[in-house]
């Protein structure tokens, strides 16, 4: 973590926030608007509070003198309504760019995963998970395959995002040429995840930023925000 000040803790990047309502950037916390839906009720929003800590804490606003202001996000998943509440982290959303977000699929828990553990972006054996991604080629406008396994995978995946004229040639192997058929759309939907073959992206399979897959050597912003945020 670093300090865009003498007071205040940079928790996360603004690639992390992008998009997300209601940020509130306090000394050691960020806020956000959260909710929750139960089938029965509806709708009940409150005020997320991340802390460096790990700790996360929910002030609930679901009606008018709502006096739970220091909820545990489980406890506020009960508080909502919602019936067997023991999945708060696909059940409390936060609003991406007027969407509502499981916390799972947020960067908003990698201080709690740290802390209590089960990371976001740690794999079966413990080890930084990457789900496959792909990119499309300048030239034959084909979408290709990146398997992200390893430092080098991701390093080769990276740098073919960064470059706007990046073309089949371009891989270190003759795995793909323009030549070749891109792979089917029911395919491509399978992306490595170890929870389920069809995943759109988890706990399990997406990293907000690693050793893996962020470069000190690297000059684009992304590296930059995690070599600056990282413990010293």
């Amino acid at each position: 973590m670093a300090r865009d000040s003498a007071r205040s803790i940079v928790l996360f990047t603004d690639e992390e926030l992008n998009g997300i309502t209601g940020v509130k950037k306090g000394e050691d916390f960020v806020e956000v608007t959260c909710g929750c839906t139960s089938p029965r009720y509806g709708d009940a929003v409150g005020r997320l509070r991340v802390f460096a800590s790990g700790k996360l804490e929910v002030a609930c606003e679901c009606c008018p003198g709502c006096r739970e202001d220091k909820l545990t996000p489980s406890a506020f998943e009960k508080h909502a309504g919602r019936e067997n509440p023991r999945r708060w982290k696909y059940y409390v959303w936060v609003i991406v760019k007027g969407k509502k977000i499981p916390l799972l699929k947020t960067a908003l828990l990698k201080y709690h995963e740290k802390v209590y553990g089960g990371s976001s972006y740690r794999g079966n054996k413990g080890k930084p998970c990457h789900r496959d991604e792909f990119v499309r080629c300048s030239i034959c406008n084909k979408e290709r395959r990146f398997r992200r396994q390893t430092k080098v995978d991701c390093r080769t995946y990276h740098d073919a995002v960064l470059d706007a004229n990046w073309k089949c040639s371009d891989l270190p192997s003759d795995e793909y040429s323009c030549d070749d058929e891109e792979e089917r759309a029911s395919r491509r939907s399978i992306r490595g995840c170890s929870r389920t073959a069809l995943c759109k992206g988890c706990t399990l399979c997406v990293c907000f930023g690693c050793e893996i897959c962020r470069f000190p050597d690297c000059a684009c912003q992304t590296c930059i925000d995690f070599v600056n945020n990282s413990p010293k």
